[in-house]
């Protein structure tokens, strides 16, 4: 999009810029911020008026106006407008006589939410520091000297095997160590099988309707098409699959409308792969997590030699470990292996060998079990809550995973995240994750319930409901 501007006095403008307008909006007020070009306290204009300057929607302006609040960058207050909030402000440096004592240097810091909602993020106060301390001790204690130098860029032999174990027992993988790739993350996965396949001369890898955004840049960046799958009241419809080489699916728990794909979807979603030599990117985010029935086996089961699966750490342990894993069909291993590199560049050997030693002691096994009943009292105290204070709201999706959608009446998400903002409540919107394209037939929000630690869950609880229509 050409670059646009709005004038804030007589020298200050905005720039907005990209094919996005809320976030080119969202990035452009973020650097007048930073820059000093809008000062702390400035008043901002309504979102009529500089929807207007801007010749966009005002949707999209008070949209982003409300993610700002919540990001703290901004202020609103009934009455006072939209503000840029107060910050610490960076000492100044200019000479003086005589010299000035020592000082301590004050850094600039963006005040925080009063309670996060956000999904994607497990309870990082609960991970299992002692177990982990004590698996790090007895791995590198046993660790061979040559597991510190350059390894094998498949990932350290002791975690693949252990993996190979633990994900045909848990999740019906059907793996070998020599087929499974360790990753710094499901991005770094997603990245190497996108330029797999495009090496491949495939053009075009569907997506679902609603998505992180972030997965699809990934995929387009690789030099593929994102078309969009459609979807309806039983999830994504895979059967308009035509025209692509593959197909990125939350099969287990689609993020973030909380669904699982239905056995006839998931035995069309193979029977495609198999007839046109497509292939299956299968990201199991949070499979373990399954709170009213035994979790639902991996789409990989069906056919291990159309479906990639990928796995990660950051839901069930901490995504600051950076431990995530691929198991690749036969066919692909050579190629992914040639795209990682010729040595393993991206991930600790010494955290592959800790989490190897964490899985084989069933340490693993009881941390996944402990968080599992965490996060089922967590989500069924939101749906007694919910009851209690919202009629007109319901919480939506398969009772697993650790976020839930509540649907709300048609047309109020915006008003409802706005008052969110207002409280100090950090949550996201449905539409915060619709593909570009997708009408939006859906109101809702999508909350974290896992995110706040166990000292912080009520009060987030009860910040919710005071928002909630």
């Amino acid at each position: 999009m050409a670059n646009e501007w709005a004038t804030f006095g007589a020298d200050l403008h905005l720039e907005v810029r990209g094919p996005h307008l809320r976030a080119g909006l969202m990035d452009a007020l973020r650097e007048a911020v930073r820059s000093g070009r809008l000062e702390a306290g400035t008043r901002l204009p309504s979102s009529r008026s500089l929807a207007a300057d801007l010749g966009m929607a005002r949707n999209t302006v008070a949209d982003a106006y409300a993610e700002l609040v919540a990001e703290g960058w901004l202020t609103a207050r009934q009455g006072s407008g939209t503000r840029v909030a107060r910050r610490a402000e960076p000492r100044r440096t200019e000479p003086r006589k005589p010299p000035p004592a020592p000082a301590t240097a004050v850094r600039s810091r963006l005040t925080a939410p009063a309670h996060n909602l956000k999904a994607g993020t497990p309870d990082l106060a609960s991970f299992p520091r002692a177990d982990w301390l004590k698996a790090y001790r007895r791995a590198l204690t046993a660790a061979p000297n040559e597991a510190l130098g350059y390894g094998d860029p498949r990932g350290r032999i002791e975690l693949r095997t252990a993996l190979a174990e633990y994900l045909a027992r848990a999740r019906g993988v059907h793996a070998r160590p020599e087929r499974i790739v360790i990753c710094a993350g499901f991005v770094h996965g997603l990245m190497l099988i996108g330029e797999v396949l495009r090496g491949r001369a495939v053009r075009h890898v569907a997506v679902e309707s609603y998505g992180l955004g972030v997965h699809a840049d990934i995929l387009r960046r690789a030099g593929l098409g994102t078309p969009t799958l459609p979807f309806d009241e039983r999830g994504t419809r895979v059967e308009e699959l035509t025209g692509v080489g593959g197909v990125l699916l939350t099969a287990a728990h689609q993020f973030p409308l909380g669904g699982a794909l239905p056995p006839d979807r998931r035995a069309a979603v193979v029977d495609w792969a198999r007839a046109s030599g497509g292939f299956v990117l299968e990201d199991d985010y949070d499979g373990e997590f399954r709170f009213d029935r035994q979790p639902v086996g991996a789409l990989q089961g069906l056919d291990p030699e159309r479906v990639v699966y990928l796995g990660t750490a950051s839901k069930s342990l901490a995504p600051g470990l950076r431990l995530a894993w691929m198991v690749v069909p036969e066919g692909l291993v050579g190629e992914v292996v040639a795209a990682k590199g010729a040595v393993d560049w991206a991930s600790s050997a010494p955290d592959q060998l800790a989490f190897a030693e964490f899985l084989g002691s069933g340490a693993y096994d009881r941390h996944v079990r402990a968080m599992r009943l965490r996060y089922r009292r967590r989500r069924d105290q939101l749906v007694e809550a919910v009851a209690a204070h919202s009629p007109l709201t319901r919480v939506s999706g398969i009772a697993a995973g650790l976020h839930a959608v509540l649907a709300l009446p048609p047309g109020t998400e915006q008003d409802v995240l706005r008052a969110a903002a207002w409280h100090g409540l950090a949550v996201q919107g449905v539409n915060q994750f619709r593909r570009q394209g997708v009408e939006p037939t859906l109101d809702g929000l999508v909350v974290g319930y896992a995110t706040p630690p166990d000292s912080g869950w009520q009060g987030a609880l009860q910040a919710l409901c005071r928002v909630l229509p």
